[in-house]
């Protein structure tokens, strides 16, 4: 086809424009993208050709038509331009063609190929403007989802400067609209490697670009297809490839998460993620255990653990003495009670269990401070808290999904007026939300929603922050600040 003409043959439209072919730059089954020559502006531009032949489908006209219309709808400088669409009725090939402006740039997957490497400030350069340009797409009425997001598809100009060079989204040959998938039937379209869970079942929505992005920023890191990297529960096991600061592999895997509720749910909160990741990443570096801490904690690849001790505050030695004048007291009492003739002797003894219930209490508070500790297990499948005294577990709550654990909320230290109007300072706190249940760390130890009594442990605002930015790298949630 090199040299055809292509566009305004004898018996058309006068007024249609004439594009001369220069170069085929991509060919597959029906479809063909070809660098040509606009005869009337000299410019380059780039045709892609649908053709009628053996192996055409309705459903590739019917996606190449949504392509046109799309295009012709958007108006962003980082995505081709629209710049015509005619039927093509040569002796060669018969079908219908789509002309859009020409980008002079290579592709992420040309450069790899090439053997360049990305590194990590040039990776935090691509996504973000990537993701910008999700935000638009996804910003329109209805949101248009590109759905095959991966290197091929991404143009990268050349250096400038600092700048690793100017980004481009291109082919949008596999859009959907929100509306569209709604009411229409659903085609199943994108690349291997770098499509959800969700797209496999011909469901698409906005973050189902946002997992196709990460899929195609692991590939940059680690200079290996997603889809031959391991995995583990549909999870994309890129660590171990690539060299990156805690905070930006916490993003990516916040981004490929395989999970539609616990993937970052648009392209505005993966990119405040990612600036926030920016600050983390120098911070975490040197997050460790506090000096002085008695907390354990061990982890490896299938659970983790944290075992919080508890702290004899000198408060609880009133405590103790009272409970020893309290329950020498009701003992007293009882045996006195027994000692009446039966049956008078009955009531008495009833009546005395309402204290002994109370001095009982001040007793495992006296004892778990001095011997007791809070048990916080999570393993692949399911999140469990226990208090330990004696060797006798008390279970506080039934154990709770694992898979059910969707994010890490930390507070710090910080004061609020109450209803009198009087500053109160209300202590740092990690609350770790299972479903609409949570568990929280604080000052007081670890708790659950559903229990009211106190752990009666003490964990330090260090403590806090270590303990969260480990269960944020185990859990691969990124922690959220408020």
């Amino acid at each position: 086809m090199i040299g055809e003409i292509l566009g305004n043959v004898q018996g058309q439209d006068a007024t249609r424009l004439c594009y001369q072919v220069q170069q085929l730059l991509g060919k597959k089954a029906g479809r063909r993208t070809l660098l040509a020559r606009d005869l009337k502006t000299q410019e380059l531009v780039v045709i892609k050709l649908l053709s009628f032949g053996g192996d055409f489908e309705w459903d590739s006209l019917k996606l190449f038509e949504r392509e046109a219309e799309t295009l012709k709808s958007l108006s962003h400088p980082l995505i081709p331009r629209y710049l015509d669409y005619f039927e093509v009725n040569s002796p060669t090939i018969k079908g219908f063609a789509l002309v859009q402006t020409y980008i002079p740039a290579q592709t992420l997957e040309q450069y790899l190929q090439t053997g360049r490497t990305f590194t990590e400030a040039e990776v935090k350069q691509i996504a973000k403007t990537l993701l910008e340009i999700l935000i638009y797409l996804h910003g329109l009425y209805p949101p248009v989802i590109h759905r095959d997001i991966k290197p091929s598809n991404i143009l990268l100009g050349e250096r400038s400067g600092n700048t690793v060079g100017q980004v481009y989204l291109v082919d949008f040959g596999s859009v959907q609209t929100v509306l569209g998938a709604e009411t229409g039937t659903r085609t199943v379209v994108g690349t291997y490697g770098y499509m959800p869970q969700e797209q496999f079942g011909g469901r698409t929505v906005p973050a189902s670009d946002i997992y196709s992005l990460g899929a195609t920023l692991i590939y940059l890191v680690t200079g290996t297809y997603p889809a031959d990297l391991p995995q583990k529960d549909f999870r994309i096991q890129f660590e171990q490839a690539a060299h990156l600061s805690p905070g930006l592999t916490r993003w990516l895997k916040s981004m490929t998460e395989p999970t539609l509720k616990k993937r970052f749910s648009s392209a505005n909160v993966a990119l405040a993620a990612l600036d926030e990741s920016q600050i983390e990443s120098t911070r975490t570096l040197d997050v460790g255990q506090p000096y002085g801490s008695k907390i354990q904690l061990s982890k490896n690849q299938d659970a983790l653990e944290i075992i919080v001790p508890p702290r004899f505050p000198s408060s609880l030695f009133f405590t103790g003495m009272f409970a020893t004048i309290w329950n020498s007291f009701i003992l007293f009492w009882t045996i006195g009670a027994l000692s009446v003739s039966f049956p008078l002797n009955i009531p008495f003894a009833l009546l005395s269990l309402p204290f002994w219930s109370v001095g009982l209490s001040m007793v495992y508070t006296v004892l778990f401070h001095l011997y007791g500790h809070v048990r916080l297990h999570i393993n692949q499948q399911q999140i469990t808290l226990t208090h330990e005294l004696l060797g006798f577990k008390f279970h506080r709550s039934r154990p709770l999904p694992r898979e059910n654990i969707i994010k890490l909320v930390y507070l710090p230290t910080h004061h609020i007026t109450d209803f009198e109007g009087n500053r109160v300072q209300v202590p740092a706190g990690l609350d770790i939300w299972v479903g609409v249940q949570k568990y929280k760390i604080s000052a007081s130890g670890i708790s659950h929603t559903r229990v009211k009594s106190v752990s009666h442990c003490f964990i330090s605002e260090p403590e806090i922050e270590w303990l969260a930015d480990e269960l944020s790298d185990w859990l691969g949630i990124p922690i959220q600040r408020e």
